[in-house]
């Protein structure tokens, strides 16, 4: 039985995920990862992870690698390790121990995935995985004079036969092999693997789970977001980068430039990163998208449920008057919103009155976004359209957030400053104070 705290924690929690669950259901991820994060101690959770995302509804695409244990087959077998312009140099013999790696985790995976442990997230899972002949590859070639054998990229990749797999609810599974028209064998890098899968089908997300917690800059600090132009701009200056994250990053900023709706990487270092990434608002990694992913606009009749979610929590508080959703409806015009990765987190109202003067209302930024200076960007926008239909002043009634808007040129002004019509429907009650700006 849950105590009185912790059932309301988990009634928060159970809501705050639901947004997200419907966003995903019938969407499309590819998550790669190399052999590290299948020998890390949180194989087994990913596993569950991954399952319990399939069981939601969403359709999955696994990449993965396996450095590490060809690394580990090279040396049992007393062969050297020759790595060259990013490719493992990969002769017969070496390409012999790519195979047996490869198909030692690609097994492991299976297995992980294929557990139906009782009070786990997979019992009872009917969840089916598929591997098979969907990456049809090229030789690299002679790289500066050095022959790289078997070491190959993608050709082609089966597009059609991956939906056609996903569409009937099975995962599927891509290592780092491929094979050429010919038959022969050939070593890819599983950032390319993953990149070219999620571009040819179209994916809605591609998610590297790197050695790193995400893209950091030169001080350590995370980078929860990046667009394509500035994390390739950070690449040429990023000797701080952990080596994953040097391979991933440029296969990241392509796949975000063309097909791919929105590029991960997050750390596999510690439990429970790939579902905290995906379902809290400011996930635990780094996200690259093509554009911003802010977006400042007037409102839409589809961004009611979105406004509601978001100032009823100030609207129980008293920060905000009760407005009805019929209310938002009919006045739906009047807003602008800001917009982060498809979810509203901030929305201003303008209400034009005689005189040239203007109200703004219902300024809600959510708690989590508050830091990152929507509140101000809200009310330039609100300033930009109240000056484009002639209004000279602006003013704003307010119970808690006095300061706020002295701080941003308002002034306190009294009940008689008020346009008439304002005054006629002014709550003493709330005994709101009143500030106005001119323009």
């Amino acid at each position: 039985m849950f105590d009185a705290l912790s059932a309301s924690q988990f009634v928060s929690l159970f809501r705050s995920v639901a947004p997200y669950i419907n966003l995903f259901r019938g969407k499309t991820f590819v998550i790669a990862f190399g052999g590290k994060a299948i020998a890390g101690p949180f194989a087994r959770t990913l596993a569950y992870d991954v399952n319990l995302l399939a069981a939601l509804g969403v359709r999955l695409v696994l990449v993965h690698g396996a450095r590490p244990q060809i690394e580990e087959e090279l040396r049992e077998k007393g062969l050297e390790s020759r790595v060259h312009a990013g490719y493992r140099i990969t002769d017969a013999a070496t390409l012999d121990c790519v195979i047996d790696a490869v198909g030692s985790v690609n097994l492991e995976i299976e297995a992980l995935l294929s557990q139906g442990l009782a009070d786990t997230p997979m019992a009872n899972s009917k969840i089916r995985v598929v591997a098979g002949n969907f990456i049809t590859a090229k030789p690299v070639g002679v790289i500066d004079g050095v022959d790289m054998h078997y070491a190959g990229t993608v050709r082609k990749i089966d597009a059609e036969g991956i939906r056609a797999q996903l569409g009937i609810g099975n995962i599927v599974i891509l290592s780092c092999l491929g094979s050429s028209p010919t038959g022969e064998i050939f070593n890819l890098a599983m950032e390319e693997v993953a990149e070219a899968t999620a571009t040819a089908i179209g994916a809605d997300k591609l998610i590297f789970l790197t050695d790193s917690q995400g893209v950091t800059d030169s001080s350590g600090k995370l980078l929860d977001e990046l667009t394509a132009d500035a994390a390739e701009r950070l690449m040429q200056e990023s000797d701080w980068l952990s080596p994953d994250l040097r391979r991933y990053l440029p296969c990241a900023v392509r796949a975000s430039r063309s097909s791919v709706g929105r590029v991960h990487l997050i750390g596999f270092n510690e439990d429970g990163t790939l579902l905290l990434e995906l379902f809290s608002r400011d996930g635990v990694g780094t996200i690259i998208t093509r554009e911003s992913l802010e977006i400042l606009r007037d409102a839409r009749p589809d961004d009611i449920s979105g406004l509601v979610a978001l100032i009823q929590p100030l609207e129980e508080s008293g920060a905000l008057v009760r407005r009805s959703r019929e209310l938002l409806e009919r006045e739906i015009t009047r807003f602008s919103v800001v917009e982060h990765d498809g979810l509203i987190v901030g929305c201003a109202a303008l209400y034009p009155y005689g005189n040239d003067q203007a109200e703004l209302a219902c300024v809600a930024v959510h708690p989590q976004y508050r830091r990152w200076g929507y509140g101000e960007q809200l009310l330039k926008r609100i300033e930009t359209r109240a000056r484009a239909v002639g209004i000279k002043q602006l003013f704003v009634l307010t119970t808690m957030t006095a300061h706020w808007f002295r701080e941003r040129g308002f002034v306190e002004k009294t009940l008689a400053d008020l346009p008439e019509e304002k005054r006629l429907v002014y709550n003493l009650q709330r005994r709101s104070k009143i500030f106005a700006k001119t323009l």
